[in-house]
């Protein structure tokens, strides 16, 4: 790069990379019948690759032209890898929750068939509907029902960190407008000085503890 970038060209490199994560989470993809009960994670399960291999793609380009060292620089640079990092490790707590899913599905036990939840107390179009999901995906209605909520809470749960990647890299896009961008240090100038996932990083760090 042979310009130093605006803090308009670093917030739309953010922006672009909260549309990208964006585009993850509302993603929708097709289950057949025999893996009815994964529906709403194989969205997500799906896109979730190709972004993040898109991302990363972007960020050794970034690497690679050998940006300035100057404040708002280093500050998108660590913005953009938190969020990479914070979305690589989501995808891979969804992936492992798919496969405790797919792994259940493929042993079920004598009491998979009720599992806590009564049919009868069901409408009778629910009833069927769900009798028929179940068949088709070879489930007992109980098993099928506990897969799909599952499946239904890993998917919430990648939503969430989704939106708190997505908000994070909006708010540091919008500090880079900011006039006050210009003062923003890594080097210990306060907390208020980092990018938004990093602060968030270090405090669920601290909360660990």
């Amino acid at each position: 790069m042979t310009t130093t970038p605006t803090h308009a060209d670093l917030a739309l490199w953010l922006v672009e990379a909260a549309e990208a994560v964006s585009g993850i989470a509302t993603a929708r993809h097709t289950a057949p019948p025999s893996r009815s009960h994964l529906h709403p994670v194989l969205g997500p399960l799906t896109a979730g690759p190709k972004a993040i291999t898109a991302l990363a793609d972007r960020l050794e380009h970034l690497q690679a032209a050998r940006l300035p060292t100057t404040p708002a620089s280093l500050f998108t640079l660590a913005s953009y890898v938190s969020a990479l990092g914070w979305l690589t490790e989501s995808l891979a707590d969804l992936t492992q929750a798919v496969d405790a899913l797919v792994t259940e599905a493929g042993h079920p036990t004598a009491d998979d068939g009720d599992s806590g939840f009564n049919l009868a107390d069901s409408a009778p179009q629910d009833r069927q509907a769900i009798a028929t999901l179940a068949a088709e995906a070879a489930l007992p209605p109980g098993l099928y029902l506990r897969l799909l909520g599952r499946a239904l809470l890993a998917r919430a749960e990648f939503t969430e960190a989704c939106s708190e990647i997505i908000g994070a890299l909006t708010e540091d896009a919008h500090r880079l407008l900011d006039e006050s961008v210009s003062a923003v240090r890594l080097d210990g100038d306060g907390p208020d000085s980092l990018p938004t996932l990093v602060r968030t990083l270090l405090a669920r760090l601290e909360a660990a503890r």
